[in-house]
Parts: structure tokens; sequence; C-alpha cells
């Protein structure tokens, strides 16, 4: 199978191995993202718009949390494929207890100080005024899953290691469906409000955890571990850190984005402003997933091609993937521009969210037709191995431009600099992404006539 596999990447049409790989990817960011979006949805007219806020203050605690476990995830993953592929079953067990021992030692960790701490993290990321006991609520309950859901995480990208893809789209869809049961359940017949809510949360990681154990544990899976290889291994660590470390680090940046943006709009516009940003947050995870799963799709195919030299076929791919992703983005753009007013009452009908969150909405999306050159940009350079100018592309949106535009242009616009910020960082980041690009495929990827 992987013979056959490895034949199609190195060989067939660049645009049929683009859409192949690129649709599992997509439905597996689609069914997390409806999750999240639907279970707003039914939080915001069920509970209020202001638990809504709450939500959105505590998102950005207990993703940072599980992203420790994404990243020793993918750090370790990477170390499983290649031990795998060497016939090496000795490291890959080994890898495998080492990430499970790291994942729980330090989730924990963050976790305990994430409690210890709550009346002071809860107001420092914008659970302020009326969205503080609602948002405290929702974070002590949900933190006591994190740690099930960075196992969750963690096992995961395993499963994608082991070239069991369709059992990691399952094991995101089965705490999906969970959670939307489960809000009706606590939600709206219960009546147990954001407590609901939040175990409703809680529970759907405990199914998801569920399912990845019996994987592992099943004759799927051929990483059958024993005690000895729970303990820590100095160069096992050292090498999954490494590998992990720009998941974190795109993970931190976006937690600390939401930290501003929260304190920034509550200064600015109050509970109203905080709820409009968590609407069109949700729809950022939404809207784009279509693209997203095209950036995942190329990485394979551009990493295998580099790897085999035909620099033609790599370039061709660059080339398909962003008209792919730009075509996408353009459809995503026109419905969200004309249709803002409808997807803002989906979420609530407070008629002062209602009237911030279109106006919000269209300036968010307003570059989103040139982003496809961004993400696809910094994907190859993470698909040939480049680990710096992946990681250093793939933080320029956030991280050099639209942190401190949103502290200069509400200085000038107010609440209003704060969405001009989305286009503005979009537009300079697509320029440099786009630039190292160009410059890149000219130097180092030698035109051919692509086959």
């Amino acid at each position: 199978m992987a013979k056959v596999s490895s034949f199609e990447l190195g060989n067939q049409s660049i645009g049929k191995l683009l859409i192949k790989q690129a649709v599992p990817a997509s439905i597996g960011i689609l069914v997390m993202s409806l999750n999240i979006l639907v279970d707003t949805i039914l939080v915001g007219n069920w509970i209020g718009s202001t638990a809504i806020a709450a939500i959105n203050v505590v998102l950005p605690v207990s993703f940072f949390i599980a992203a420790l476990g994404m990243a020793i995830g993918i750090g370790g993953s990477s170390m499983i494929s290649r031990a795998l592929g060497a016939n090496n079953s000795i490291k890959a067990l080994k890898t495998f207890g080492n990430q499970i021992t790291l994942t729980i030692l330090v989730t924990v960790v963050f976790v305990f100080f994430g409690l210890w701490y709550i009346n002071d993290i809860v107001p420092a990321f914008g659970g302020k005024g009326a969205i503080f006991e609602p948002a405290k609520i929702y974070y002590r309950i949900v933190l006591y899953g994190v740690p099930i859901l960075a196992l969750c995480m963690m096992g995961n990208t395993v499963i994608r290691a082991e070239g069991k893809p369709k059992f990691a789209m399952y094991a995101m869809m089965f705490p999906s469906v969970g959670n939307l049961l489960l809000d009706v359940l606590f939600i709206k017949i219960f009546d147990w409000g954001m407590a609901g809510a939040a175990w409703a949360t809680t529970i759907s990681y405990v199914l998801c955890f569920i399912f990845i154990l019996w994987f592992f544990l099943s004759k799927h899976s051929e990483l059958k571990i024993n005690f000895n290889h729970f303990g820590l291994d100095k160069p096992i660590v050292k090498e999954i850190g490494a590998l992990g470390f720009v998941t974190l680090a795109r993970q931190a940046i976006v937690s600390v984005t939401y930290l501003l943006m929260n304190n920034i709009l509550f200064d600015l516009g109050g509970e109203t402003s905080v709820t409009a940003y968590a609407i069109v947050g949700r729809m950022l995870m939404f809207a784009l997933f279509p693209i997203y799963g095209i950036t995942q799709g190329f990485l394979p195919i551009a990493g295998f091609n580099y790897g085999a030299e035909k620099y033609d076929r790599v370039r061709a791919s660059i080339i398909t993937a962003i008209k792919y992703a730009a075509l996408l983005a353009a459809i995503i753009f026109v419905f969200l521009m004309v249709f803002p007013e409808f997807i803002t009452r989906l979420f609530t009908q407070d008629n002062d969210v209602l009237n911030e969150t279109p106006s919000a909405m269209r300036w968010v999306f307003a570059a989103v037709p040139i982003i496809a050159i961004q993400l696809i940009g910094a994907a190859y350079f993470q698909a040939v191995g480049k680990a710096i100018p992946a990681l250093l592309l793939t933080l320029t949106r956030q991280g050099f431009f639209f942190i401190p535009l949103i502290f200069i242009l509400p200085h000038y616009f107010g609440a209003l600099g704060v969405w001009m910020a989305f286009p503005i960082s979009d537009v300079l980041s697509t320029i440099v992404t786009g630039y190292f690009l160009y410059r890149e495929v000219k130097l180092n990827l030698p035109a051919k006539a692509i086959e």
C-alpha cells in the first residue's frame, strides 16, 4: 500500500492528487469547526450572548494546554513514522510511551496552576464585568477535561502516523456529535446553563479518549506498549520537543491574540464587542475549512516530490494549490460579504451584537481571497523541511503584523481599528510570504516541463 501511495505522489496528476489528499483533511477540519460553530449557536440561543463571550474567554487557555498534547503528538509522530518505516519497532514504541508520559505530566501541571490562579486568569483573558461569572463556571469544568483532550490530540496524530487516517477522522467525529447531543440534554432539557455547556464539552473529550484508547488496544494498531516504554528517554524527549515547537509556538501566538483581543475589545465596546469577536472567530474556524484542507493536502505532495527532486511537480503543486484555494476563498468571500446579518442571527438575537457583528465580519474577511498565497507559501517551507522559514512565515500574520496593529489602529479608529487590523495584516503577510515563496521557487526549483 505504501508503494502505491508513493507512486501516486510522484506520478499522478497534481490536480487529482491534491483533491484526493485534501478531501479527507477537509472533512476532519469541517467536523471539528462545525461542532464549534453549532455549539456556539446553541449556547447563544439557549443561554445568551454573554455566554458566547464567556466561552471565548476560556478557549485560548484550554486550547493552549491541549496544544501541548498536539505539539508532543506531532513531534513524536514524525519519529514514529520514520521508525516504523525503518522497521525499528522498539524506538516507535518507546517514543509513543514517552509521548503519553510527557502529555500527562505537562498538562496536569498546567491545569493545576490554571485552577489555582483562576480568579486572575479569567479576567486577564477578558472575563470582566458580566462575563466573569459564566466564564469562571465554564473555565473550571472544562479545565478538568483538558488533560484528556491533550491525550486525544496527541493520540490522533499517532493514529495518522500509523497510516490510519480514517480512524483519526472517526476520533474527531464521535466527540463532535456527542457534544451536540449533550448540549441538548444538559442545556435545553436539564437547564444547567453554563455548567451544562461545560460538562457537554468535557464529556465529549472523554468520548474521544475512549475511542482512541480502543483503537490502540485493538488489532488495528501496531503500537502495543508496556510499562517499560513510559520511562522518559532524554534523546527522545529532546527530539519530540524540537519537532513539536513550531506547533506550540503557533498555538501560543493564537492564545496571546485571544487574550489581547478580548481585553482591547472589552475596553472599547464592552461585552458586545467581545461577543462579536467570538462570533467572527467561530466563522474564521468554520468558513475557511476547505482552504485549510487544501493546505494539509498540499504538504505530502510537495514534500515527497521535493525529496524525489521532481521540482517541476513541486512547482505545479504550489500553483495548483494556490489556484484551488484562491477559488474557494473567493466563493467564501462573496457569501460572507452578502449574508453577514443572516449569519449573525444564527448565533444571537441581541440587538447590540446584531448591530456590530456584520460590519466586523465584513472587515475581518475582506482580504480572504488572497490568503491562499500566505497559507500555501508557509506550508511549502514546512513540507520541504525548512523549519525556520516555515515558523517565521506562519507567525508573520498574527505575530509580526496583527498584534502591533491592534494596539496602533484603535487610537485613530476606535473599535473599527481592531477589525481593520485583520485585512491589513492579511495583505502585509501575503506580500511577505509571496516574496519569499517566489524567491525560493526561482532559486531552488528550476523550471522544467511539467509532467
